[in-house]
């Protein structure tokens, strides 16, 4: 459902209010008479439950050691500036990201498995949030943008759609990236494109020789080329706006369930200590992508 991907929803993204953490501190205090906060619970059980897609590489894919990828990484960092140990809740995705946060964040699946505390990878978007109001949607950690990552060789300039006619292109399947390539200019391109699995197989395509370029998220390009053996030199990275893409990207952060609060100030907080000490950024650059801030 990200602009180039099945989970996150691909509408133009918007920061969340910037004052979070006064405001979840003032509303922390209407309900301190109530039952122990999440903070207390997952403190008393010394782990953070952190909900992570399958599948969905970079962020969170399964491999050989485990799953693996930027979130889980992001995971790991938060759970032990929190002091707690990690917990992973890696799911499916559902038919939409308003079943994921039901499924994970707020309510649990009906197979009996979630809520977790937190889930990462979520659009900080404020219509989507108005229709999410039993999940808190905040801390963006990164802006994600879809982009064209093409073969120098084969396409030495792209200055528009016209460019790309007559060459193999690569997206990945049930995608918005992928519908507005196919769908451009009453179907332009629709005979050349190739769908894949996902959008890092689809710039391996490229890579292979399979296609000449590839309609992805940036995350999802710059770790392909990154993983590559031996390292390409002639892959090129650049906008490509089309109809129904966030021309800016949108950002990406965490949910919790609503008043939740002191749980989601110790997470910003968390998340603020991260970036502060440069651990973040190097985050990122393990594993091989920009950190382009919110």
């Amino acid at each position: 459902m990200n602009g180039a991907s099945h989970k996150p929803p691909s509408t133009g993204r918007r920061q969340l209010v910037l004052g979070l953490l006064p405001l979840l501190a003032g509303m922390g205090a209407a309900h301190a008479q109530e039952e122990p906060s999440g903070l207390e619970r997952i403190r008393a059980n010394g782990a953070l439950k952190v909900a992570l897609y399958n599948d969905f590489p970079p962020f969170s894919a399964k491999s050989a050691q485990g799953i693996q990828g930027l979130d889980v990484s992001l995971a790991q960092a938060l759970a032990r500036a929190m002091g707690l140990q990690l917990s992973l809740l890696p799911f499916d995705g559902d038919e939409n990201m308003n079943d994921d946060l039901r499924n994970m964040v707020w309510k649990g699946h009906y197979l009996g498995y979630g809520p977790a505390d937190v889930m990462l990878h979520v659009p900080v978007d404020k219509y989507f949030m108005q229709q999410n109001r039993q999940a808190l949607i905040f801390a963006p950690y990164m802006r994600e943008q879809v982009v064209l990552v093409r073969d120098k060789r084969r396409l030495p300039e792209v200055a528009g759609v016209a460019d790309l006619r007559g060459v193999p292109l690569a997206a990945e399947r049930g995608t918005g990236a992928a519908s507005a390539l196919i769908g451009h200019d009453n179907r332009l391109l629709s005979a050349q494109v190739h769908l894949y699995e996902n959008g890092v197989k689809a710039v391996q395509a490229v890579l292979q020789g399979e296609a000449a370029a590839a309609y992805v998220t940036r995350a999802q390009a710059e770790s392909a080329i990154f993983q590559a053996q031996p390292r390409s030199e002639q892959m090129a990275i650049g906008e490509l706006p089309l109809a129904g893409v966030p021309s800016q990207g949108w950002l990406v952060g965490m949910a919790i369930k609503a008043r939740n609060e002191e749980l989601g100030q110790a997470l910003q907080q968390a998340l603020q200590s991260l970036r502060g000490s440069g651990e973040l950024l190097a985050i990122f650059k393990q594993h091989g992508l920009t950190l382009t801030a919110p």
